[in-house]
């Protein structure tokens, strides 16, 4: 057991530095393409109630199509495919669209629940007070969709920031790849994913309370 830990001692003072400017880059690369996602996922569901049979198709062809693909797919087909056509990404841009890509599809079906949870009578009220339909939207319906969703997006997100260590195999520096490149060098490969397992961990566990004091306080 002793020797078990004995790098941590021997090592830590080097392994830190390199753990921490990883978790730096995987916690931009998750915010960034959640964000992204957000974004994306609001488009997708507004395309879901739109009157525009054509949208509504779009929307859900989207939905269906991207969550059939597998994330690895559509990571290499931004690096790697796109290239082939004088497309170009750089590994972390290309991991930022690629996951925001991914779990748009998935954001887009918690705002479509959450526009379905607010009564109608909502928008009706606000337009009978003088507010235009984009203002009725956003002042009225929006806050009310995202109190609804907001514990579930959190969950989302940390899956989000678990599946980014996907981004590795396309060269992006995040805490995944800077574990295996510290494994090739130390040959410590059990202690060092250790600490790439807590690193992930300490990032994640704080969103997993706030959903679960979210979920506490809207279930109230």
């Amino acid at each position: 057991m002793t020797s078990f830990f004995q790098p941590f001692d021997e090592y830590g003072a080097e392994w830190l530095p390199l753990l921490l400017d990883a978790m730096r880059i995987t916690t931009l690369l998750s915010i960034g393409a959640f964000v992204l996602s957000l974004v994306l996922g609001l488009i997708l569901a507004m395309c879901r109630n739109a009157r525009s049979p054509l949208l509504r198709q779009f929307a859900a062809l989207y939905v269906t199509v991207v969550r059939g693909v597998p994330l690895l797919a559509l990571l290499f087909l931004l690096y790697f495919g796109l290239p082939g056509i004088g497309i170009t990404f750089d590994a972390f841009t290309a991991g930022v669209i690629g996951l925001a890509l991914a779990f748009a599809a998935q954001v887009a079906e918690l705002f479509r629940a959450g526009l379905a949870a607010i009564p109608k009578g909502q928008r009706e009220a606000a337009l009978a007070v003088g507010m235009t339909p984009a203002q009725s939207f956003v002042f009225i319906i929006l806050p009310q969709v995202v109190r609804v969703i907001l514990s579930p997006l959190v969950v989302t997100f940390v899956s989000l920031l678990k599946d980014s260590s996907l981004t590795s195999l396309i060269t992006v520096n995040e805490l995944m790849l800077t574990g295996r490149a510290m494994s090739t060098e130390y040959f410590l490969p059990l202690q060092i994913f250790l600490m790439v397992g807590l690193c992930y961990f300490v990032i994640a566990w704080p969103f997993s309370l706030l959903s679960r004091r979210l979920a506490v306080a809207s279930a109230r």
